[in-house]
């Protein structure tokens, strides 16, 4: 039979013994700078007290100690696993070096792939656009016949007058929704080891040089022709590197280099999400310009020159921006 008084004894040696390690690890979870950011000394110590706190909890729970000091070291052991394993938050500096660096590397290192769905994407187009222009009967095999003859019609009225700004705002959403649609689907199907990619590239392009080449032989061509030309170096840009995401996800599925296919992929990721991520955001200026600029009332004279910057723009961050480090491609 325990003597009175012993367990209390018991958890007092228990608190004593163990409470400057508790201490420490307050301490260093206390610090306002991130975890990822402290000497690698600390972060495995950090990782140690943590282990060892997660067994004090459990010792004080099988040995009935109170619950001032469960709960203590419960809060604790919550806090250093928190710090320890939460995700990294995303924070504007983060986006700012995927856009000034990390995004046209990345697209410059992939560049066997972005060829590739530049071949798959603009050869069909423009297929697409010579067979239409010969013979515009055949576009109605990949577009509903209706929708040629609205969107023939459409661009024959011309932009000269502008549209309200409550549509222009509309149908930025809308843009933004089927642009992002689009090439989500020429991106995520690239894990079916690249095949959907392909098929999306093809048929994207096949579809809207189909379009382009019905409309131009309707007479249109100058409209439709400056209406694209502006966020054409955004949108069809974008389609292309979600298309080179997806193929380079497909061939991590294929060449594995020894690892499994989910290690391959792993190990693909990150580079593969900086190509998606980075395309994303160029929809979405696509949006705005394709929403606002490409249907104003402004001559076009003006389109065409603010075309060609966008496009000169587009090509000189591709092959400058993120230069000027160490091993950069």
């Amino acid at each position: 039979m325990k003597a009175p008084g012993s367990q209390r004894v018991s958890q007092d040696a228990f608190v004593a013994a163990r409470r400057a390690h508790w201490q420490q690890l307050d301490q260093l979870l206390l610090q306002n700078k991130a975890l990822h950011r402290l000497h690698p000394d600390l972060i495995a110590t950090v990782g140690r007290l943590y282990r060892m706190v997660c067994a004090d909890v459990m010792r004080a729970r099988g040995a009935g100690y109170g619950q001032d000091i469960v709960a203590h070291l419960d809060l604790l052991a919550a806090r250093a696993h928190n710090r320890l394993y939460r995700a990294t938050p995303y924070r504007i500096s983060r986006l700012w070096a995927l856009v000034a660096r990390e995004f046209p590397r990345t697209l410059r290192e992939s560049w066997r792939f972005l060829a590739a769905a530049s071949a798959l994407f603009v050869l069909p187009l423009l297929v697409g656009v010579v067979a239409c222009l010969t013979d515009p009967d055949l576009a109605t095999a990949v577009v509903p016949r209706g929708q040629l003859e609205m969107l023939a019609e459409a661009y024959a009225e011309g932009f000269g007058g502008g549209r309200s700004e409550s549509v222009d705002a509309s149908m930025t959403g809308f843009y933004v929704y089927n642009n992002v649609g689009i090439s989500f689907r020429v991106f995520a199907t690239g894990i079916f080891f690249g095949l959907g990619s392909v098929f999306f590239l093809v048929s994207n392009g096949i579809s809207i040089g189909a379009t382009l080449g019905y409309v131009i032989s309707a007479g249109a061509g100058r409209s439709i022709v400056t209406f694209i030309m502006g966020h054409g170096a955004f949108e069809l840009t974008a389609i292309v590197i979600s298309g080179a995401a997806g193929l380079r996800m497909g061939y991590a599925l294929v060449r594995t280099e020894g690892l499994t296919r989910l290690g391959s992929l792993r190990r693909q990721g990150p580079a593969v999400a900086r190509l998606a991520v980075g395309a994303a955001i160029m929809l979405g200026i696509a949006a705005f310009i394709e929403g606002f600029w490409s249907p104003s009332g402004v001559a076009d004279e003006i389109k065409w020159a603010t075309a060609a910057g966008l496009w000169l723009l587009v090509m000189a961050y591709f092959v400058f921006a993120g230069r000027g480090e160490e091993g950069a491609p």
